[in-house]
């Protein structure tokens, strides 16, 4: 792992993403500049919630992102840094641009405070979005060639986003907005009227529980199929290192859904992206 120098799609994974930040500084350095690139599109696409008070300046910025990848854009779309960084990854790497739209789409999703519907509508949104990633990362990794990742990419994918979105809970019941599917919810007997007004109910600790048990399904498949990745696509898949330690978090007495934005040192990030940077390399083909 060496230094780089951040350009604006770097910086911006650093300042959003810190977890994929320090775990693509494992990856070949010619490669990191297309890796940022769409790490960086990905934040974009995230951040569009935060920035609007309502849903359609999110969706006309959604539509100009779309027009850019078509090549409809209005103006110089190029003079957008991350347009220009993402562009110009998906021609040198031949990336399938559908995944992009997709990705588009699916964070549409957060625009709105619409519940989730089903644990399978929930599966959906994390492939589309963070399986998407590591199977677009695994094919840059791979100059552009199919990495055979596409089953593990997307287990580890959806274990990955799982762990996130229930890491975020705080911030999501703040502004009441759901990911925990509605089915769920219902199971356990939970009133979305507790998660509004910060009520941790025993019910409501049953439903993140059953939550963090599909998260652990998802991340057993993909360590079921480690040995499919290859090495040198490796570095796609080392932030979902990070999963069991996040939710083991989360299973502490002290954790309070409501209040606890579940971190980890970054020494100890550190550490653990460096240890499954080691253990990559003694498998795969």
């Amino acid at each position: 792992m060496t230094s780089i120098d951040l350009d604006p799609a770097a910086d911006l994974v650093r300042q959003t993403d810190k977890d994929r930040f320090l775990a693509t500084l494992f990856a070949p350095e010619d490669k990191r500049k297309a890796l940022f690139a769409i790490l960086a599109f990905s934040a974009e696409i995230a951040r569009v919630r935060d920035k609007v008070t309502d849903p359609m300046p999110g969706e006309m910025r959604f539509q100009w992102w779309r027009d850019a990848l078509a090549g409809i854009g209005h103006g110089d779309v190029r003079d957008h840094p991350i347009a220009a960084a993402v562009l110009d990854a998906i021609e040198r790497y031949s990336l399938p641009v559908d995944a992009f739209f997709n990705l588009i789409e699916a964070r549409a999703f957060d625009l709105y405070d619409d519940p989730m519907p089903t644990v399978l509508d929930l599966e959906g949104y994390c492939g589309e979005t963070c399986s998407a990633l590591i199977q677009l990362s695994s094919l840059i990794l791979a100059d552009g060639k199919d990495p055979g990742t596409a089953e593990v990419a997307g287990h580890a994918g959806v274990a990955y986003a799982i762990t996130g979105l229930l890491r975020a809970f705080p911030f999501h019941a703040a502004r009441a907005q759901i990911y925990i599917p509605a089915e769920v919810l219902d199971r356990h007997g939970v009133v979305n009227g507790d998660i509004y007004s910060g009520r941790c109910t025993p019910a409501l600790r049953a439903a993140l529980a059953e939550m963090r048990a599909l998260a652990r399904k998802h991340l057993e498949k993909t360590r079921a199929l480690v040995r499919t990745i290859r090495r040198d696509v490796a570095p796609a898949f080392l932030a979902v290192s990070l999963v069991e330690p996040y939710l083991q978090r989360m299973e502490r007495a002290d954790y309070d859904p409501f209040k606890t934005f579940v971190e980890l040192p970054q020494w100890r990030r550190q550490w653990i992206l460096w240890g499954a940077a080691r253990k990559a390399t003694k498998v795969g083909a």
